[in-house]
């Protein structure tokens, strides 16, 4: 019971703060590399878990897209508030970027299309009492649109206290 009313006050707290998912705002029509098309745009959400102990972050989560636009391509980059330990082995799918990031390919998704789930496990450079993640979409490009991404945005705070926290 405990660990549901933690990942329950988090989710409000996550929710509160971040005001949820919204696509970009843009003039009818524009393309953009993430997934619009004429009048339509998508719209990409991360649901999963995660949870860290010690210098250990599990982080588990499936790609959705609530929006009316296939998504061809899609990649998401996860961000860590602390570095993360070098060499560490990653899913096929997944890379390192820079210390503190990891960008996976989530591939195609269509219009209110779910994507497979992605399971990581990452290691910290030292232990921390608590991590923020953040998942930002990625163009197509490879780049990060930042006024798209801060739209789409979705920030997870993992205390590490034990629990799952669910996002």
């Amino acid at each position: 019971m405990r660990r549901m009313r933690v990942a329950a006050v988090c989710g409000a707290a996550v929710v509160t703060a971040v005001g949820g998912v919204a696509p970009a705002a843009g003039a009818p029509g524009e393309v953009r590399g993430a997934g619009a098309v004429r009048g339509a745009e998508a719209g990409l959400a991360y649901h999963g878990s995660a949870g860290i102990v010690g210098d250990r972050v599990d982080v588990r989560f499936t790609p959705h897209n609530h929006g009316a636009a296939a998504v061809p391509d899609s990649v998401v980059r996860i961000r860590w508030s602390q570095p993360l330990e070098e060499g560490q082995t990653l899913p096929a799918r997944c890379a390192p970027e820079g210390d503190r990031a990891v960008r996976c390919r989530v591939g195609r998704l269509g219009a209110h299309d779910t994507g497979e789930r992605i399971g990581l496990r990452v290691r910290l450079r030292e232990a921390s009492a608590e991590v923020l993640l953040e998942f930002d979409p990625v163009g197509s490009d490879g780049t990060v649109d930042e006024s798209r991404a801060a739209a789409e945005r979705q920030r997870v705070l993992v205390l590490d206290t034990g629990d799952t926290y669910y996002f």
